[in-house]
């Protein structure tokens, strides 16, 4: 089942998620109607409290990554990236910082360039309850900073400079409201009901 994600704006974006354990009500479901979800906006990444829940669960399919662009630049390891994330750790973040041009489901329309350190150390819990812990690089490490920033009740403009945070603030105003187009459901925060 497609559910509605979650608008900028909404407190749920800001609290950081709970821990769960294999005992949460619908887990399984929960899963897959998040790849569904994700899928249908056609996102790379979703995380529990963009679809209103305040756990510390996330899902990624880096696959779309995989085939080349324009440029003729694709990561061909993302061809089977797919995961999901419960009760994740980043152990630590190392690299050098590097810049890309990153969006987010919960904010429509809106994409800007992100410095993060490009690798990764994350352990995490997968579907199956099983103790995982893996070392990402590259858009893979990207793509878990991000939803794990999620989880942290962080989102990516936090990591934005003051001026380009002001240049944007009407437009995340407007995606709050329910003022911007999107190609799949949403629920806004700030919406006006009609009378």
């Amino acid at each position: 089942m497609k559910l509605p994600i979650v608008a900028y704006g909404d407190p749920i974006l800001r609290k950081k998620a709970e821990e769960i354990d294999e005992d949460y009500p619908n887990l399984k479901q929960i899963i897959d109607d998040m790849f569904e979800t994700m899928y249908a906006a056609r996102g790379v990444g979703l995380a529990a409290p963009q679809v209103g829940l305040p756990i510390r669960l996330f899902v990624i399919d880096a696959s779309p990554f995989a085939e080349d662009d324009e440029d003729g630049e694709g990561d061909p390891s993302l061809k089977d990236f797919k995961k999901v994330l419960i009760n994740p750790i980043i152990l630590e973040e190392t690299g050098d910082k590097w810049a890309f041009s990153e969006g987010c489901l919960s904010i429509p329309d809106i994409n800007e360039e992100v410095l993060r350190p490009s690798e990764v150390l994350i352990n995490y819990l997968d579907e199956d309850f099983e103790e995982q812990e893996v070392k990402l690089s590259g858009l893979a490490a990207r793509i878990v900073q991000h939803e794990y920033d999620h989880i942290e009740g962080k989102l990516f403009i936090d990591k934005l400079g003051p001026l380009k945070k002001a240049m944007l603030k009407g437009r995340l105003e407007s995606i709050s409201k329910g003022a911007v187009r999107v190609g799949y459901k949403m629920r806004f925060p700030n919406l006006k009901k009609k009378r």
